[in-house]
C-alpha cells in the first residue's frame, strides 16, 4: 500500500532518453524521446540505498507531476474517454479545461454531437478524480483545470568520437558521427512525483543518467489519496501508469495467465502501445561471471509494449477489489514482478463514496 510521496526536483537539465545515432540512413533520433522516467528508473534510487534485498518488497509507481508547493495534490493523466482543451505553454502553467465525455452504452456515445477537432491527453489533479465520475454538466460546472506536459525536450547534436582519441569517428567506416541528446527542461514551478510503500531519505541524487543531480523530498502521502486508492475499480476504470499483461514473453491488452483471460473485457479506449524497457542486474562476461564496476551499465531488459496511461476499461462484470488488492499472478515476472513497479495503476470511473 503506498504510504510515502517522493518528490523530485531536478537541478539544471534531466536527460529523457538514450539518444541515437544519426546517419543518411538513419534521421530519426528524436522518435526515442521519452519522459517522465518510468518507476523502475526511480526504484534505482531505493535499491542503492536499501540494498538488493531489502527492496523486495518495495511497492513504487508513477509517473506523476505537481506543482512543487502543493506535491499532495498531484497530477495524473486523464482518462481517454475525455476530450480536452490545453494549451501549449512553457514560459507559464497554464490550465485548459475538459470538453466532452464518452460514455459506454452499446457504443461509445459523446455528450457532445459536434466534436470538431478535439484532443485527448492532458493531466488532472489527483483531488479532482472523482469530478470525473459525474455528469458532463456537472463536470462543467466544478471546471477541472486540466494541463497539458509541462516540460519541453532540448535536442542537442554532438559529434560522436573516436573511443581513445578526441577525433570524430570516420562515418564511413562507423556509421553515422553525430549522437543527438535529448534532455528535458521541467517547469521551474513543478516537480515530478511518484508513490512508494518505503520511505526515501530526502537529498541530492544522482538521477537519469549523465550525472545529472535531482533534490529529493519525501512526504506522507496524504490521507484522502490512500483512501481513493483503496477503491474498489468497479466495472469501468482508468490506468493512470502504463500496463503490461500477459506473460514475460508475450504482451497483452489485458491480465492473462497461460491462454486463460482474467478480465470480460466488454470494450476498451485506447491508444497505440507504448514501447516499455528497463536496465537491471549486472551483465555477464563469457565466463558467465558478474561483471561489476562503477558506471558500468546494466543488462538492459527484452523490449516489450505497454498499454498506455489513460486507457479505459469498460468489464462485463464489476471488479471488486482495488488495485492493490489484485492478484500478483496478472502481471509478467522479469526478476521482479512488475507489479512492485506500479503497472497498471488504476483509478474508478464509477461514482464511490
Amino acid at each position: 500500500m503506498f504510504k510515502y510521496l517522493i518528490q523530485i526536483e531536478p537541478l539544471g537539465l534531466l536527460y529523457g532518453s538514450a539518444g541515437r545515432f544519426l546517419s543518411p540512413d538513419n534521421l530519426v533520433g528524436r522518435s526515442g524521446t521519452r519522459f517522465p522516467p518510468s518507476a523502475a528508473v526511480v526504484s534505482g534510487l531505493f535499491a542503492a540505498t536499501y540494498g538488493n534485498a531489502k527492496v523486495q518488497d518495495l511497492q513504487l509507481s508513477g509517473a506523476f507531476w505537481a506543482q512543487s508547493n502543493t506535491p499532495q495534490n498531484f497530477y495524473v493523466p486523464l482518462p481517454l474517454n475525455f476530450t480536452a482543451y490545453t494549451p501549449s505553454h512553457q514560459q507559464t502553467l497554464q490550465a485548459g479545461h475538459i470538453t466532452a465525455k464518452l460514455t459506454w452504452n452499446e457504443g461509445w456515445q459523446s455528450s457532445r454531437e459536434d466534436l470538431g477537432k478535439t484532443n485527448s491527453g492532458g493531466w488532472i489533479a489527483i483531488d479532482h478524480w472523482q469530478t470525473l465520475t459525474r455528469s458532463m454538466s456537472a463536470i462543467a460546472q466544478t471546471n477541472p483545470p486540466i494541463y497539458a506536459n509541462p516540460w519541453k525536450f532540448l535536442p542537442h547534436l554532438h559529434p560522436r568520437l573516436q573511443e581513445k582519441e578526441r577525433r570524430v569517428v570516420d562515418p564511413a567506416e562507423n556509421g553515422g558521427s553525430l549522437f543527438l541528446e535529448n534532455s528535458v527542461q521541467l517547469h521551474p514551478e513543478v516537480c515530478l512525483v511518484y508513490l512508494s510503500n518505503l520511505p526515501l531519505e530526502s537529498g541530492w541524487y544522482r538521477f537519469g543518467g549523465e550525472g545529472h543531480m535531482v533534490e529529493v523530498t519525501c512526504h506522507d502521502l496524504s490521507d484522502s489519496t490512500q483512501a481513493l486508492f483503496q477503491q474498489p475499480v468497479g466495472q469501468c476504470f482508468a490506468l493512470i501508469t502504463p500496463a503490461i499483461w500477459g506473460s514475460n514473453r508475450l504482451s497483452y491488452r489485458a491480465p492473462m495467465i497461460g491462454a486463460e483471460e482474467q478480465w470480460a473485457v466488454t470494450t476498451m479506449l485506447t491508444e497505440r502501445p507504448m514501447p516499455f524497457r528497463y536496465r537491471l542486474g549486472d551483465r555477464m562476461d563469457e565466463q558467465g561471471n558478474k561483471v561489476r564496476s562503477a558506471h558500468q551499465p546494466k543488462r538492459l531488459s527484452r523490449g516489450r509494449y505497454a498499454v498506455p496511461a489513460g486507457t479505459v476499461y469498460v468489464l462485463q462484470e464489476p471488479l471488486k477489489a482495488s488495485w492493490q488488492d489484485w492478484s500478483i499472478d496478472w502481471f509478467p515476472k522479469e526478476g521482479p514482478s512488475l507489479k512492485r513497479w506500479g503497472c497498471g495503476l488504476a483509478l474508478p470511473l464509477e461514482p464511490f463514496n
